[in-house]
């Protein structure tokens, strides 16, 4: 009685998909300007031309008929006339011509899907009879969206904790490996430190596919001597003989050989000069870019490298246990926000790219450069719409968007709180279905198909509250203040 009780109260306060509301809200008040803020401006080839980026912003969902005329559109007219449930989203665009700025302008750049309940949705705070009186179910939870008159729901997608050092043993056992998912503005590029059987220790980095010596990378990054090297390690007597072969295996003897010979393997035959400017390249740009991407983070990335390889070589003389991927600290749930985040900084990327194609042939053909006519709405829309009713999902994920199952109330409340993995189904993956201690109070044990998705589709516990994230930079600078160096 009690627990029904208890129960009862929590569903009042909390809505069964809190989680999917907050994040898509978080999107739309902070992500969404983030993005446009990443861009910064469109640079068309065009000699002295240029379009700064503003303030973007969403209103509510509105409909145009036949005759041209706009008014509000609400969930239950969208369902039954076959509409998408969209806001007009207009951003701020002023054009820079040899360096003389134009009065900006608010063009309308395309549509973005609203979440029902969200607070760009006509039904956010309404009560009872007031959503009676809009034609809906008071007791529906939202956190779906409506595209073409259907309901779509977005899976929630489990994946493995991005910026975060994983060791483990290879197959064959002999060879221990740890690897990072360094994540960046969209950008995500996996990073690994091996180790040998016989102790020698090597990098791997994105757009890059061969392996490079630990000790190489490190002179290349800023230790450039043996000591400054050995001091960035543990005390350790294993890390110490670990680094004493490599140190033999070294072929260069300061920072500048180093970036010659990364450079020479990356783009062998180039002029030297290209040939630096490559090897920077990869140390700044794909070289753990969660750390940063310019030549002062240079040292930072020395010292993260250095604890990567301290952890692998202390797991393979048996000094430390591998890491349990199957442990739910070492996972990440990408709810409905963070999924149309990713969706609309492709989608964006894609009309800036349109934007910057029509300002050149508009120049070409000598037209006025109106900003009305050379931002085409459709190139942002179309893309996410299709994602959205299609469920094919940046990445090269699949089935992310699918119709809800409305079967009975349960259904669909069990539906929104769905959590699929990106593994395939075809594989055993014993350990990834396994029941796991950590799903205590997050995941129902009991809640999961029979045959090929077994343990591969779960369903959030009823308690069950997902974070949306907080700003990473505060807590670290709260952390420096406090004097307290970081191990990772």
């Amino acid at each position: 009685m009690v627990y029904l009780e208890l129960t009862e109260s929590y569903l009042r306060q909390k809505s069964l998909v809190q989680q999917n509301l907050d994040s898509y809200n978080r999107f739309l008040e902070e992500k969404m300007q983030e993005i446009v803020e990443a861009q910064g401006q469109i640079e068309p080839q065009v000699e002295g031309y240029l379009i700064k980026l503003g303030k973007i912003r969403a209103e509510k969902p509105m409909v145009t008929e036949a005759d041209g005329s706009r008014r509000p559109l609400l969930p239950m007219e969208a369902r039954m006339r076959d509409l998408s449930y969209t806001a007009p989203l207009f951003l701020e665009m002023t054009q820079v011509v040899n360096g003389v700025e134009k009065r900006p302008e608010d063009v309308f750049i395309g549509e973005l899907p609203v979440m029902l309940k969200s607070k760009l949705c006509y039904l956010h705070g309404k009560n009872h009879s007031e959503l009676e009186l809009a034609g809906e179910d008071a007791k529906d939870s939202g956190g779906y969206f409506i595209i073409n008159g259907t309901e779509k729901s977005l899976m929630t997608l489990e994946d493995l904790a991005p910026n975060r050092i994983m060791v483990s043993r290879e197959k064959d056992k002999e060879v221990v490996q740890g690897k990072i998912f360094s994540t960046r503005t969209g950008f995500r590029g996996r990073c690994t430190v091996d180790r040998s059987r016989e102790g020698k220790l090597t990098v791997t980095l994105p757009s890059y596919n061969k392996s490079l010596e630990l000790i190489l990378v490190l002179y290349a990054l800023g230790l450039d001597s043996e000591e400054k090297v050995v001091s960035a390690f543990g005390k350790e007597k294993e890390v110490h003989n670990d680094l004493l072969l490599n140190f033999e295996l070294n072929p260069v003897k300061n920072k500048k050989d180093a970036l010659e010979t990364i450079g020479k393997r990356a783009a062998p035959g180039q002029p030297v000069d290209y040939q630096l400017k490559r090897a920077e390249l990869l140390l700044d740009r794909y070289l753990l870019p969660h750390i940063g991407v310019t030549q002062k983070d240079r040292l930072s990335k020395a010292y993260f490298l250095s604890r990567m390889s301290e952890r692998v070589i202390l797991v393979a003389h048996k000094k430390r246990a591998v890491e349990d991927k199957d442990h739910y600290a070492n996972k990440r749930l990408k709810i409905a926000g963070k999924l149309m985040e990713e969706l609309f900084r492709y989608a964006f990327g894609f009309l800036v790219k349109d934007v910057a194609y029509q300002i050149e042939r508009a120049n070409v053909r000598g037209r006025r450069m109106s900003m009305f006519a050379l931002v085409r709405p459709d190139a942002l829309t179309d893309r996410i719409k299709y994602a959205m009713a299609t469920g094919n999902w940046v990445g090269g994920h699949t089935g992310v968007s699918q119709p809800m199952d409305r079967y009975n109330f349960i259904s669909a409340a069990s539906f929104l709180k769905r959590v699929t993995s990106p593994l395939a189904k075809k594989h055993p993956h014993y350990k990834a279905r396994d029941l796991n201690g950590t799903h205590w109070g997050r995941l129902d044990p009991n809640e999961t198909p029979e045959g090929p998705n077994c343990g591969l589709v779960k369903n959030l516990a009823l308690y069950c509250e997902v974070t949306t994230g907080i700003k990473e930079q505060a807590v670290e600078a709260t952390l420096k203040k406090m004097g307290l160096t970081m191990r990772v």
